[in-house]
């Protein structure tokens, strides 16, 4: 049997270990430092929709916080209305007597002893009708307030279940927007596995196929729910996270990956992947908060740096890992970080 000549021995061991990637992690050469690329319309599509969701479903909630405040004034009035209604009656029934049996100005006068006495008699009688009046007054006041509320009220419902509208809108946008986007990293993913393989067969071919090489697993993250609104899928991934980082110093940030993943329409497992192939999951930092070797970025809080993390991938790397997105982020080590930070996806 011909043993493979010298030079395809090390064609095939040059191309092997290509494929397959070294087996050191290296520094990130993330492209956080470099002016940001416009953004895609697809993942302006997934932005603009996260942030009309958000400010639809907001102020929803705002006019259904005025609109039961105006419904707990409407029935504290209606509550109060019979009593003053009472009141009133019995007020316009005490102005009629009196004035009835009022002995007018004259009698007054002649009937009182004196100045002193005539000025009291007159100032009580005043008193006794302003009351009156006060109480008329009262219930006219509760009763325009109690249809002002309800006016209101009709509009701020109104107005709720227009933003309610919007919201459902923009979150069936949102939904096939981040669902457009998986779809293409999918597809991405299978061109890059059909073109490693292709790659592997020319190398064989122009051996003359006395290299035997194998195509690398080019295996692939599983798909994420888009389906859910913002509220399910945080309450779904932010646990699932939270267990992964638990006793890391990014610990208890599960939410916090989670909400930037929905508003950026980026995998959730990608960024806490990423933070674990960089600095074990933020334990190694060679610069404040900077986790994921991003460059030469520091932050004041881990909040912040998550976002600006997941904001990036979105804008730069694409909605989940790929090749691609490998071999700009850890050129030297593409193959490594990508088998590396896809196992630690798979583990979330």
């Amino acid at each position: 049997m011909e043993r493979p000549s010298i030079a395809s021995r090390l064609l095939g061991t040059a191309l092997a270990l290509l494929l397959a990637g070294a087996l050191v992690p290296c520094s990130a050469l993330a492209d956080a430092d470099a002016p940001e690329a416009d953004l895609s319309e697809l993942q302006e599509r997934i932005e603009s929709s996260g942030a009309a969701f958000d400010e639809a479903t907001a102020k929803a909630a705002e006019l259904e916080q005025q609109a039961a405040e105006n419904q707990k004034r409407i029935d504290e009035v209606e509550a109060q209305l019979p009593g003053q209604r009472e009141k009133a009656s019995a007020a316009i029934n005490a102005s009629y007597k009196m004035h009835q049996d009022s002995p007018g100005l004259l009698g007054l006068v002649l009937s009182s002893n004196d100045f002193n006495e005539l000025l009291a008699t007159i100032t009580y009688l005043n008193a006794v009708e302003d009351h009156n009046v006060d109480q008329v007054q009262r219930l006219a006041d509760l009763q325009d307030e109690l249809d002002r509320n309800q006016s209101e009220l009709e509009q701020k419902l109104s107005e709720a279940e227009e933003q309610k509208e919007e919201a459902e809108t923009a979150l069936q946008e949102a939904k096939a927007a981040r669902e457009e986007a998986q779809r293409q990293a999918e597809e991405k993913a299978r061109r890059e596995t059909e073109e490693a393989a292709a790659a592997v067969a020319a190398a064989q071919a122009q051996a003359g196929q006395e290299a035997q090489l194998a195509a690398p697993s080019q295996a692939t993250p599983s798909s994420v729910d888009w389906s859910q609104d913002k509220q399910a899928f945080v309450g779904h991934w932010a646990p699932r996270i939270d267990a992964y980082l638990a006793g890391s110093p990014l610990g208890g940030q599960g939410k916090t990956f989670a909400d930037a993943a929905w508003d950026y329409g980026v995998d959730p497992r990608w960024s806490p992947a990423i933070s674990n192939t960089e600095s074990s999951k933020g334990l190694y930092c060679f610069k404040p908060h900077n986790a994921w070797g991003w460059g030469s970025s520091s932050w004041g809080s881990w909040e912040e740096a998550i976002r600006d993390h997941v904001a990036g991938l979105a804008r730069i790397y694409g909605p989940t890992i790929s090749m691609e997105a490998a071999r700009k982020y850890c050129p030297p080590n593409a193959d490594h970080w990508y088998s590396a930070t896809l196992a630690e996806m798979e583990r979330i």
